[in-house]
This record gives structure tokens, C-alpha cells and sequence, in this order.
């Protein structure tokens, strides 16, 4: 990310400061069950960034969109370690707008611990460790967000990464179906289509699915039948 583009993100007023002292602004960092994709199940320490370009109007944590505090990427691995979790995601926001997220995610891999990184997508993955699973959206036309995807994204991704579809109509859906019959996953890719909340129905969207013998996986968010949308979890 340009120079420009750091001074613009939301609650950042100084990345460059940030840089040179290693840190990075976070909202919250807790210990929980992963609700999604690959790991959907398992205990995971949840590292949020505070901060985001994008604007998708189903987000779920605009709350990160601001505020949070700066925390040195040292006290943020120690804070990691006392959780205990060897599974660690990576998200926010989005962590990729703050540039010392690639040597936080970096030093994670180092230090043993199964990273994911959960990005929207509008952002250059290539400088993330390959030893991370990158979670990538693909933004759709309801998203508000569909011109800011990366498609270069793709032809970087590895079998040990995945892309996930929020679907918010059966727009959405036709319109994702035709980007994955133009677009060449790897094999090994996990590609996930979700229902947007409030907007489909679970139901629906599996029946979609299951009638186009389309080659996705269905997801709901755990977390949320859970413990429905409280910060924390």
C-alpha cells in the first residue's frame, strides 16, 4: 500500500510512525471459536485490525472501522501466547491497509502457530507469508463494494488458500456463478458461498447450490448461532 493510501485509512492518523515502532492499531484481540471457512469449529485467537476502505453495507464490524489502540507487535505475540490457541486469525477491518500486518503474520508463522488471514480482498495479497491460509473475498454487485476487487488476487492464490461469496440475492448468486466459471482456481482452493444475512435465506442459498451441482461450499457463520453478533466472539 501507497503512502497515500496508509494516510487515508479510518482511525490511522500516523502510519509511518507506526512503521518504524512495529506496531499496529487493534481493535480487539480475544480468544474464541473460528465461525468460518476451513478451520470453522476450531478454538482460534483472534487478532482484529482497526481500520477499513472498504465500505460493504452488510459489514458486521464496522465497530473496527475506528478507534482501537496502537500495540507493538511484541506485546501483540505475547498476548497471543497467553491464549494459548494454536490456531491464530488475522482480520479486521482489514488487516492488509495496515502495513506491519505482513510481518505480524510473518513472525506468527515463524513461531509455529496455524495462521489465517481474512481480507476483503481489494488489496495486494502477494506481500502475505504463503505459510498463512489467505481467506480472500470476492466482493458481489450487492455487496456496494464489487469495482474494489483485486482479480490479480486470484492468480496468486495456492491450494492452501480460499475465497469466500457473501450472497445477497439471487443476482448475487448468478453473478458469482459466472465469475467462477471465468476465473481459474488452484486446486485445493476451498471456494465457500455464505448468505448474507437478512437478505437470503440459508435454505435458499443451499438449494441453489445443490440444483447447479456447483462445485462451492455452503457456509454459515458458526459464531453467529452462537452468539449471535456481540463484539468478542
Amino acid at each position: 500500500m501507497d503512502r497515500a493510501s496508509a494516510r487515508r485509512l479510518d482511525g490511522i492518523s500516523d502510519s509511518r510512525w507506526a512503521e518504524r515502532i512495529d506496531a499496529l492499531r487493534i481493535t480487539e484481540i480475544f480468544c474464541s471459536l473460528q465461525g468460518e471457512a476451513n478451520d470453522a469449529g476450531r478454538v482460534c485467537t483472534f487478532v482484529r485490525l482497526t481500520g477499513c476502505p472498504l465500505r460493504c453495507h452488510y459489514c458486521d464490524t464496522a465497530y473496527a472501522f475506528q478507534g482501537g489502540e496502537w500495540q507493538k507487535i511484541d506485546a501483540i505475540i505475547e498476548q497471543i501466547k497467553a491464549f494459548g490457541a494454536h490456531h491464530v486469525c488475522v482480520t479486521g477491518g482489514e488487516p492488509l491497509a495496515q502495513p506491519n500486518a505482513v510481518p505480524l503474520i510473518a513472525r506468527l508463522c515463524d513461531a509455529g502457530y496455524a495462521v489465517s488471514v481474512e481480507t476483503a480482498g481489494a488489496l495486494d495479497i502477494r506481500p502475505v507469508d504463503t505459510r498463512a491460509s489467505r481467506v480472500v473475498d470476492i466482493k458481489t454487485p450487492a455487496s456496494g463494494e464489487a469495482t474494489r476487487n483485486r482479480w490479480d488476487n486470484i492468480e496468486v492464490l495456492t491450494g492452501h488458500d480460499q475465497l469466500k461469496f457473501v450472497i445477497c440475492s439471487r443476482a448475487d448468486y448468478e453473478w458469482a456463478r459466472a465469475r467462477l466459471g471465468e476465473i481459474d482456481v488452484p486446486a485445493g482452493c476451498t471456494v465457500w458461498f455464505s448468505p448474507s444475512a437478512g437478505e437470503i435465506t440459508a435454505r435458499g442459498l443451499a438449494d441453489w447450490i445443490v440444483a447447479d451441482r456447483l462445485p462451492v461450499k455452503f457456509q454459515m457463520q458458526l459464531h453467529k448461532l452462537l452468539w449471535g453478533d456481540a463484539p468478542g466472539y
